[in-house]
């Protein structure tokens, strides 16, 4: 199986391609001009180029010399975060408050140096390859709206993987977690309606704000006393909006809160939902005024498959310089829970080491993708593909 040394030569154009999208950041469903040059790219290399898939997505497709009815997928993101660079890189950021906060540049950088070698060394696998650049991972539905725009039936797979970059693992490391991956990730918010009135009279109004309080501390009952000590919930208030502060005489006649809620289990997520609307119409009843509970599911839990997160370790075994097959899981979410949904599939962690600058972890104006951790992801692409495919 190919190693990262094997990439050797592949090094210098991977860290061009990552430094260029890291300079020219694009937030989900912009990716115009990322898109564009991985196009260019793959099509210089022989590889077939469906573009457009749920707006800037695409799918390069690659067929082995031998032949093979087998088929599978290699997904990566392109999308940047609404985020201020602060590392000072010379290749940082050119567009002010878009960053590449996450590596998704990285991402797409190791996917197309895999595809590259790939498409010089067809004679190693059988079947067929799709190359799944995928926009918009970053909240917004880039996973649904691919599968929506017909992802599956235009470009059968058998299974598809996905390979993100984790910070702190040592590097050239590969961990498959068994089972969950990542947590759900939902929004929920809620509205409590009283009556305001002056600050120096609380006699007169209905408390909005006492009620706002109280639901903020109630709820973190729900993991805490709740939900299984050995299972996973996180509740979190992450907004909240009452009042003018040119008016601090004032007790505002409603509040708004807004936050996150996250779950290993859809049973624990369905009862982070049903007790998060209880506890508001609970609290809200108890100081006489209304409230307005709202829970949106956006992503489920990402939950790798047995058997190809075996396939995933054994092709890691082969190429990458550790292996990890008891990782645990991790609490934020991805959109990757889409695709597994609907195919067989699984999701690894390459280890990227600790953060050249001590703040720069993912989400952080400090993070920058390591280009030594290119050769490791492209290596295990490729080992991926000859394991299913070889």
């Amino acid at each position: 199986m190919p190693r990262p040394d094997d990439f050797a030569d592949a090094i210098p154009a991977m860290t061009m391609w990552r430094q260029d999208f890291h300079r020219h950041p694009e937030l989900g469903f912009e990716e115009v001009r990322t898109s564009a040059r991985v196009a260019e790219l793959l099509r210089g290399w022989g590889i077939e180029v469906t573009e457009g898939i749920a707006r800037t997505g695409l799918v390069g497709t690659l067929r082995g010399a031998r032949a093979g009815n087998r088929c599978v997928g290699l997904r990566a993101d392109m999308d940047a975060l609404a985020m201020t660079e602060s590392t000072g890189l010379p290749y940082a950021s050119t567009t002010p408050g878009r960053m590449h906060a996450c590596g998704h540049d990285g991402h797409t950088a190791m996917l197309l140096g895999a595809a590259q070698w790939l498409a010089a060394h067809r004679e190693r696998f059988a079947g067929t390859v799709h190359l799944v650049f995928q926009p918009a991972e970053e909240s917004l539905g880039g996973a649904r709206a691919m599968a929506e725009d017909g992802l599956f039936e235009r470009f059968p797979m058998e299974a598809i993987y996905g390979l993100h970059n984790l910070p702190g693992l040592p590097m050239g490391t590969i961990a498959v977690p068994k089972g969950a991956v990542l947590a759900s990730s939902d929004t929920w918010e809620v509205t409590f309606r009283g009556i305001g009135t002056h600050g120096a009279k609380p006699h007169l109004g209905r408390d909005a704000t006492l009620a706002a309080a109280q639901f903020i501390t109630a709820i973190q009952a729900i993991a805490a006393r709740e939900v299984d000590p050995l299972g996973t919930a996180v509740v979190s208030v992450g907004h909240m909006a009452a009042g003018d502060p040119a008016a601090p005489n004032v007790i505002p006649a409603s509040v708004f809160l807004r936050g996150t809620a996250r779950a290993l289990e859809e049973t624990v997520r369905t009862h982070l939902e049903t007790r998060l609307a209880e506890i508001a119409h609970a609290i809200a009843a108890l100081h006489r005024l209304d409230a307005a509970p709202r829970y949106i599911r956006r992503l489920a839990p990402t939950v790798n498959h047995a058997a190809q997160a075996a396939v995933m370790v054994a092709a890691a075994t082969g190429t990458a310089d550790a292996v990890r097959d008891d990782h645990p899981p991790i609490t934020a979410g991805e959109d990757f829970s889409e695709f597994l949904a609907r195919r067989p599939g699984a999701y690894a962690w390459l280890g990227t080491g600790d953060p050249a600058h001590p703040e720069g972890w993912h989400h952080n104006p400090y993070f920058d993708f390591p280009d030594a951790a290119l050769a490791h992801g492209a290596a295990f692409w490729c080992s991926l593909v000859e394991a299913e495919l070889g």
